[in-house]
C-alpha cells in the first residue's frame, strides 16, 4: 500500500508548537494595535472637542493623521468606534465624581460636592457631554450610559448609607436617594448644556443642593435622634 503525504501531513497532524520567538512577536504585534487603537480613540475625543457632536469619520482621520481605510482597520464602522469614544468619555464622569464623594464627610456638602463634580465634567467638557446626549440612541453607548450613571450611584449609595448609619439612622433610603440623585442632576445637566449654560456653576449647584438637601434634611429632622447629636449636626451645617 502506497504511503501518501497526507497520512503525514494532512490536516489533523500533529502541529509544531510556535517558538517562543513567534510567540513574542505575535504578543508586541498586540501590544501594538492596542496601543493603536487607544491612539486613534484619543484623536476621536479631540476631533468631537473641535468639531462637536456631529464631527464625521473624514475630521476624526484628518485629526489622527491617518486615511479612513486605517479606521476601518481598527474599528469596524462609526458605530464601533463611537462606542470606544463614550466609554472614555463615562470613565472621565466616574473619574471626577467618585474622589469627590469619598471626601466629603457631611450629608449636605456630599450632596453639594456630587453636583458640582457632575457639573464640572459639562463645564469643561461640553462638546464631549453634548456626544453622549447626540448618540445615546445607539445601543451600546445607551448601556454605557447606563452603567456608568449605575456605577457612580452605587458609590453614592453606600457613602449615604454609612452617613446615615453614623447618624443612628435606617440605612434603607440610601440606594434610591443616590439613583435619585444621579438621575435628578443628569436631567438638570441636560438643559444646562444645551441652553448654553445660562447659570453659572457655583449657583446651579447650590440651588440644586439647597432643593435636594431640604428633602433629605426634612427626614433627618422628622427621626427619632437624640437632641446633642441632632443640635451637633445643626451646629456643623452653619
Amino acid at each position: 500500500m502506497r504511503r501518501t503525504t497526507t497520512d503525514v501531513n494532512g490536516p489533523d497532524a500533529p502541529r509544531e508548537p510556535a517558538s517562543p520567538r513567534s510567540g513574542g512577536r505575535r504578543d508586541r504585534w498586540a501590544d501594538h494595535r492596542e496601543q493603536r487603537r487607544h491612539e486613534l480613540i484619543a484623536a476621536a475625543v479631540q476631533a468631537l472637542l473641535q468639531h462637536g457632536p456631529s464631527v464625521d469619520m473624514d475630521q476624526v482621520a484628518a485629526t489622527a493623521g491617518v486615511s479612513k481605510p486605517v479606521l476601518y482597520r481598527y474599528f469596524a464602522d462609526k458605530a464601533q468606534l463611537w462606542l470606544a469614544v463614550s466609554e472614555v468619555v463615562a470613565a472621565r464622569v466616574v473619574a471626577a465624581i467618585a474622589p469627590a464623594v469619598e471626601q466629603v464627610r457631611e450629608e449636605r456638602a456630599l450632596v453639594e460636592a456630587t453636583i458640582d463634580a457632575y457639573l464640572s465634567v459639562i463645564e469643561y467638557e461640553p462638546s464631549l457631554y453634548r456626544f453622549l446626549v447626540h448618540e445615546s440612541g445607539h445601543p451600546g453607548i445607551q448601556q454605557v450610559v447606563t452603567g456608568t450613571s449605575r456605577q457612580v450611584a452605587t458609590g453614592l449609595a453606600r457613602v449615604i448609607g454609612d452617613r446615615l448609619r453614623a447618624l443612628g439612622l435606617d440605612a434603607g433610603p440610601a440606594e434610591p436617594w443616590a439613583y435619585g440623585l444621579v438621575g435628578f442632576v443628569q436631567a438638570v445637566g441636560d438643559w444646562w448644556t444645551t441652553h448654553g449654560q445660562p447659570i453659572h456653576r457655583a449657583a446651579l449647584t447650590e440651588y440644586l443642593t439647597t432643593l435636594l438637601w431640604s428633602g433629605i434634611e426634612g427626614v433627618r429632622r422628622g427621626a427619632d435622634l437624640p437632641p446633642e447629636l441632632t443640635r451637633a449636626h445643626e451646629r456643623i451645617d452653619r
